[in-house]
C-alpha cells in the first residue's frame, strides 16, 4: 500500500510539474525512431520541496533513498507507456532507465558535504551538496550507460527478449554494468552480452577543492592549521563539459566511496550550478565618512587610501605609488562569471625584495582569488595520467587558472626558468594558454589540444641587488630608463606597468621602514598606527569588494583625452627603424587604469582626472622601459609630496592640476589633428 501511494504521488507530481508531457514527448521520439533500443533513458526534473509538500514519504525517498525513488518513477513510467501505448517496442520495465535530476537540496547542515571539517561520515548513498573550485579535469571518454544480456543456453526461455538489462547507477563502476560472470536466474547458465544493444554515454572526471581550501594557495602568514582534500566528481552525459577549470560550482551528487580507509573521495554528480558571489551592499562607515570629506577632489580619496594601505606591512606614507597601483589592480578583479579582460599586470623593480614580497602577499589576501604561486608548483596547466584508469588525460590547473578573476603573484622572476618565462610572455600577450595532448603518450589515436583563457592579473618583482645584476655589465641607457638587461625585453614590455621601488628615494624613507620592522618584531600583532585601527583590513576587503563590482563608463572628455594621449605618445615613440614602441594593447592598459582609478574613487563615470592618473602611471612605466620623451614625467609625479595633512593634499591637487595642463598641451602638440600627424594617422 505504501508503494502504491508513492506511485500515485509520483504520477500526480509528473502531471502537475509538466514532467508527464515531457515524458510523452520523449517516448514519441523513441517510438518514431527506426533504431532498436534495449534501454530507454528518461531524465525527470525533481523539485524536492514540491514533492515533500505533495507526499512526505516520496520526498523522503528522493532525498535519502534516491535509487529506490527512481524505481518508483520507473514503475509509473512503465505503466504509462503500456497504458497509453507510447513505445511499441518496449517489453519489460527494466528497459526504462530513470534519471532523477534535483533542482536543489534543503538548506540544512546535514545535506552539506564539507571536506574541511570532521567527521567525514558520509557513507549513506544519498544526495549531498558541496561547493568547490575546479582544480583539474580529464578529457571526455565513454562509459556503458546500459546493456542487454541473454542466457547462453538457447533452450532457456531467457535466451531471448529483454529480461536481463543492466544500466549504470550512481557509484557503480564499469565492471558492475559489463562483466562476463553473470548467471541466468532460471538455469544458472552464463549470460552473454548482446553487443549491438550496448548504449554508450559520455563521462568526464573533475577534481575540485572546497572553497575554504583555497587558503592553502594564498600564502597566509598565520599559523592556524587547517585541512583540505580534493574531491573527485564524475560527470556523465548532459553534465559533461559543463565545468571549467578555475570556476566555482555548487554540486548536488551522491558520494560513492567515502570510507575511512580511502584517501580519495568521489561524488557522482547529479546537478551543477555556477556560483556567483554576492555583491556587497556597501563600504564601512569610516570609509564612507572619508569619501564625504574628500568629495571636493577627484584625487584625495585614492591618495589617502594608498597612504594608509597595508600599514601592517609598511608604515603609512611609504611605497605610495606601488600601493596605489596594487589597489587599482585589485579593483579590476571580478567574482562574477564573465571574462576578465581588464587585467593590470605589475612588474616591480626593487632592492628590498623581502618587504615587497610581504606587501604583495598581504594584498592578494584581500580578494577571494589571490593566489601565491609556489616555485615547486606550475604556473600553467600540466598533464598527467588519470589515476582512475579510465584512459583519459588529466589536466591540472596550475596557479594562473586557479587565480581566475583575481591575482596570480608569481614571486621573483629570477626564480623561474627561461622556458617558463617565455610561456609567461606568451600568456601576457595573448591571454590564453594552449595545452597539447600527445595521443601516442596517452593511448589515443590522434593528438589533441585544448585552449584555456587566462583571466587573472600577474604580479612579480625583480631583485635589483641580485649577484647576477651586480656583476653584469651596465648598458648605456637613456634619461630615466632602467637597466633591465637581465630580463627579456619582450617580457618587460608584456607587463602593463613597470614600477621602480627604490627605498633610498624620498618616496621611500629608509628610517621609518626600519623603525616599523623593529616594532613589528617586538609586537607582531600590534597596531602601530592610528590608521591601522581606524581603517582595518576588513574595511579594505569590503571597499575592494564593493568597488570592483561598479560598472563604469567613460565621459566624452575622458575618452578624448585617453585617445589623444595614446596617439601622441605613440607618435613620439616611433622611429623609422624599429617602428612604434607602443603596442595596440597600450590603449587597453590606459583604459583599464582609468577605469580602476574611477572604481577606487567609487564612481561610475571615468573623468579626465582619472585619465591623468592613468597617463602619469603609464608614462612613468614607459620612461623606465624606453627613457623620457617630450612629455617628461617625474618619477614621483603621482605623489610629489609626503601626505602628512590636508595642506599637503591641497598642494598635491595643485601639482596634479598643472600636470593635467601639461598633458593637454602635449596632446595639442603631438596628438590627432596636429600638423605632425600624417593623413593616414
Amino acid at each position: 500500500m505504501s508503494n502504491l501511494k508513492m506511485k500515485e504521488a509520483a504520477l500526480i507530481y509528473l502531471d502537475r510539474s509538466g514532467g508527464l508531457q515531457k515524458f510523452i514527448d520523449d517516448c514519441k521520439y523513441y517510438n518514431d525512431s527506426k533504431q532498436s533500443y534495449a534501454v530507454y533513458r528518461f531524465k525527470i526534473l525533481i523539485n524536492p520541496s514540491d514533492v515533500v509538500e505533495l507526499d512526505a514519504e516520496l520526498g523522503n525517498h528522493i532525498l535519502h533513498q534516491p535509487l529506490k525513488a527512481a524505481e518508483v518513477f520507473q514503475s509509473v513510467c512503465f505503466i504509462a507507456v503500456k497504458t497509453l501505448s507510447l513505445i511499441g517496442q518496449l517489453q519489460t520495465e527494466t528497459q526504462i532507465n530513470i534519471v532523477l535530476k534535483l533542482t536543489h537540496l534543503p538548506p540544512l547542515p546535514s545535506y552539506g558535504l564539507d571536506l574541511c571539517e570532521f567527521p567525514l561520515d558520509y557513507t549513506s548513498q544519498r544526495f549531498y551538496m558541496m561547493q568547490g573550485i575546479v582544480i583539474a579535469m580529464t578529457t571526455v571518454t565513454k562509459y556503458t550507460q546500459g546493456a542487454r544480456f541473454l542466457c547462453s543456453d538457447e533452450a532457456c526461455p531467457l535466451s531471448k527478449g529483454f529480461q536481463y538489462i543492466r544500466v549504470h547507477v550512481p557509484g557503480a563502476t564499469e565492471s558492475a554494468t559489463i562483466r562476463n560472470d553473470f548467471l541466468c536466474n532460471l538455469c544458472a547458465s552464463s549470460l552473454q552480452e548482446d553487443r549491438k544493444f550496448r548504449v554508450l554515454g559520455d563521462k568526464q572526471i573533475v577534481e575540485i577543492i572546497a572553497t575554504k581550501g583555497l587558503h592553502a594557495f594564498q600564502g597566509h602568514s598565520n599559523n592556524q592549521p587547517f585541512r583540505f582534500q580534493s574531491v573527485t566528481i564524475f560527470l556523465r552525459d548532459e553534465s559533461v563539459n559543463k565545468m571549467n577549470i578555475g570556476n566555482e560550482y555548487k554540486i548536488i551528487g551522491i558520494p560513492t566511496c567515502v570510507k575511512a580507509s580511502q584517501t580519495a573521495v568521489c561524488i557522482e554528480a547529479n546537478s551543477i550550478t555556477f556560483c556567483n558571489s554576492k555583491v556587497p551592499s556597501g563600504i564601512s562607515d569610516n570609509f564612507r565618512c572619508l569619501l564625504s570629506l574628500t568629495s571636493s577632489s577627484c584625487w584625495k580619496f585614492t591618495a589617502i587610501l594608498a597612504n594608509i594601505f597595508a600599514s601592517q606591512i609598511t608604515p603609512p606614507g611609504t611605497y605610495n605609488l606601488l600601493k596605489l597601483c596594487l589597489l587599482m589592480s585589485l579593483v579590476q578583479t571580478t567574482d562574477r562569471n564573465k571574462e576578465l579582460e581588464d587585467c593590470l599586470d605589475i612588474l616591480i623593480i626593487t632592492s628590498d625584495t623581502l618587504l615587497i614580497d610581504r606587501l604583495l602577499n598581504f594584498s592578494i589576501n584581500l580578494v577571494p582569488r589571490g593566489i601565491r604561486h609556489l616555485v615547486s608548483t606550475e604556473i600553467f596547466p600540466t598533464l598527467s595520467r588519470n589515476k582512475y584508469g579510465t584512459g583519459a588525460v588529466s589536466i591540472q590547473a596550475g596557479s594562473a587558472l586557479l587565480a581566475k578573476g583575481g591575482i596570480c603573484f608569481i614571486g621573483d622572476l629570477a626564480s623561474h626558468k627561461k622556458d617558463k618565462l617565455e610561456q609567461l610572455q606568451s600568456v601576457l600577450e595573448s591571454r590564453n594558454i594552449t595545452v597539447y595532448i600527445p595521443g601516442k603518450k596517452f593511448g589515443e589515436d590522434t593528438d589533441q589540444q585544448m585552449t584555456f583563457p587566462v583571466q587573472c592579473s600577474f604580479w612579480s618583482f625583480v631583485d635589483m641587488d641580485s649577484s647576477s645584476r651586480r656583476n653584469a655589465q651596465k648598458i648605456n641607457t637613456l634619461i630615466g630608463q632602467m637597466d633591465c638587461s637581465l630580463i627579456p625585453a619582450n617580457l618587460v614590455e608584456a607587463f602593463g606597468l613597470l614600477i621602480n621601488c627604490n627605498e633610498s628615494s624620498p618616496c621611500h624613507p629608509f628610517l621609518s621602514t626600519v623603525q616599523h620592522t623593529l616594532k613589528k618584531a617586538i609586537n607582531p600583532e600590534g597596531l602601530l598606527y592610528a590608521a591601522s585601527r581606524q581603517f582595518t583590513t576588513e574595511d579594505f576587503e569590503k571597499l575592494l569588494a564593493f568597488a570592483k563590482n561598479l560598472n563604469v563608463e567613460f565621459s566624452l572628455e575622458a575618452e578624448r583625452m585617453t585617445h589623444g594621449y595614446y596617439l601622441a605618445s605613440r607618435r613620439i615613440r616611433t622611429d623609422s627603424i624599429c617602428g612604434s614602441k607602443l603596442s595596440a594593447s597600450a590603449l587597453k592598459y590606459l583604459v583599464f587604469l582609468s577605469e580602476a582609478h574611477a572604481r577606487l574613487n567609487l564612481r561610475n563615470k571615468v573623468l579626465k582626472e582619472d585619465v591623468l592618473i592613468a597617463a602619469l602611471l603609464f608614462e612613468t612605466s614607459l620612461t623606465l622601459k624606453y627613457g623620457a620623451t617630450a612629455f617628461c614625467v617625474a618619477p614621483n609625479a603621482v605623489f610629489p609630496f609626503e601626505l602628512y595633512n590636508e595642506e599637503y593634499l591641497e598642494q598635491r591637487d595643485l601639482y596634479l592640476t598643472q600636470c593635467q595642463q601639461q598633458l593637454e598641451q602635449f596632446i595639442a602638440t603631438y596628438g590627432p589633428g596636429t600638423t605632425i600627424f600624417s593623413s593616414d594617422e
